[in-house]
């Protein structure tokens, strides 16, 4: 390809331009405007049909994901920061601590250990690309960390280094995995997402899962700092079951229930978590196989083996690049402009390049549209250095 010809732009164009990892695209569902409609809104979420569309969403939810029956499951306002937040409050500060961190949400949750809850816990860390080594991790402890991290393209590769017979808890911050990747039930004894990830639900709701573990140490210990009543799990020593059955600590949007059960009924309509996982496999592969074709463009994950198949992160690695920063906040801008891509831009806090959502709400033909356009824009802005 000669350089004239390269800065000559693609011809077809991706249907939905829509790359964000959160909120994330939508799955095809009934207009706004019939969601208006919707005999629920309106009405008291304590009303008994908003009740049952409140217990509708957390049953086809455990249903979808495959959740055991004897894990609970719950939704928590302020979306999966809230969920994840409330379950350290309640938790921690039983036994000692590990918190993971490999990107700036993990990061934040070391924070909030460390400087609010005041926690002595061991911090293992990781720059962006890399995860701790998991191996190292002791398991008799309470450990926190991302599954996968949203702004830094890395994952779990899998639960089998997380101990059968741990003595603590694993608390596991999986917004940007659940119905993406393969979760081990088993091995996680609290498990946080929020909807307006993978599923392309609304945000400000979060979703709460409890092991049975888990659930005995809220009914066995009450930490030494107070509750605000949005974070409290338990009352006179036992688990608010309401919470579970979609008695919601505060008011729900209704509408926004009513667009998850659309998004979950579309994820059933296709298949299910398997079809979820197969589609963001497929979106990822087809960015992999197109950076492997190149030395300009790598994944920002260091081993292939952690590569996140739903936020993929990716780095310019051309040395003729004179600034990567801004060369790379020109690339968003004009594949934007160009109503090729929105919102690819890499998280503020992680190193410059892109990051493009691959869930399975996302077909694989814009995927693969948009990847010629963004050869075309790396080309042209490289001519006008």
């Amino acid at each position: 390809m000669t350089a004239s010809l390269s800065l000559i732009p693609p011809t077809l164009r991706p249907t939905n331009p829509r790359f964000s990892s959160g909120p994330c695209t939508k799955p095809p569902h009934p207009s706004m405007t019939a969601l208006q409609q919707h005999p629920i809104l309106g009405r008291s979420h304590r009303a008994a049909i908003c009740m049952e569309q409140l217990k509708l969403a957390i049953r086809q939810t455990r249903e979808l994901l495959e959740i055991p029956t004897n894990y609970k499951l719950g939704i928590v306002p302020a979306s999966d920061t809230g969920a994840f937040e409330m379950a350290m409050w309640n938790l921690l500060g039983a036994r000692d601590v590990e918190m993971l961190a490999w990107e700036s949400f993990g990061q934040g949750w070391v924070t909030d250990c460390v400087k609010q809850l005041k926690l002595n816990a061991t911090v293992r860390t990781a720059e962006y690309g890399d995860i701790v080594d998991l191996a190292s991790v002791d398991w008799d402890k309470d450990v926190c960390f991302t599954w996968n991290g949203t702004t830094s393209g890395v994952c779990v590769p899998s639960g089998d280094l997380i101990s059968d017979d741990r003595k603590g808890l694993t608390l596991c911050d999986a917004t940007s995995a659940v119905f993406a990747m393969n979760m081990p039930w088993d091995k996680l004894d609290v498990v946080t997402f929020s909807w307006q990830k993978v599923l392309g639900g609304e945000a400000a709701h979060g979703m709460l899962i409890l092991s049975p573990r888990a659930i005995r140490r809220i009914e066995t210990y009450v930490p030494p700092w107070p509750l605000p009543k949005i974070f409290r799990l338990s009352k006179d020593g036992q688990l608010i079951n309401g919470l579970f059955a979609g008695e919601t600590i505060n008011t729900p949007s209704m509408l926004v229930v009513e667009n998850y059960l659309n998004c979950l009924t579309w994820a059933f309509s296709i298949g299910g978590t398997g079809e979820l996982i197969r589609r963001a496999n497929a979106n990822a592969q087809a960015i992999w196989d197109f950076c492997d074709a190149r030395d300009w463009i790598d994944n920002l994950a260091s081993d292939p083996a952690t590569r996140s198949n739903t936020s993929v992160c990716l780095k310019f690695t051309n040395p003729e690049i004179r600034n990567i920063a801004q060369f790379s906040k020109s690339i968003v801008k004009r594949l934007e402009d160009e109503d090729i891509a929105y919102d690819i831009g890499a998280y503020r806090d992680a190193p410059p390049g892109l990051r493009i959502w691959c869930g399975g709400t996302v077909q694989i033909s814009d995927i693969q549209t948009m990847l010629p356009w963004l050869e075309w824009a790396y080309r042209t802005e490289l001519a006008q250095q």
